[in-house]
């Protein structure tokens, strides 16, 4: 016998998830970049921003993130 999949979770509690990922890395770059890039237009600096937040967010946090939260949805 298979072990059941647990359902998706919410739109809601993806957003939690999603907003607990982007946050903490948004403001950890931020506080590591901000002082080097502060000099450069808003555009650009954002961009650096995404090209690195992005990346973190969608391919290692969120899964981390979902995980703990399947993990937590089976007890």
């Amino acid at each position: 016998m298979s072990t059941p999949t647990p359902a998706a979770p919410s739109i809601h509690r993806r957003a939690v998830i999603t907003w607990l990922a982007v946050y903490p890395t948004i403001t950890i770059v931020l506080g590591l970049l901000g002082p080097t890039t502060a000099h450069l237009p808003l555009l650009l600096r954002t961009l650096i921003l995404t090209v690195i937040v992005v990346p973190i967010a969608a391919y290692v946090l969120i899964p981390l993130l979902m995980k703990a939260n399947a993990a937590v949805a089976r007890r």
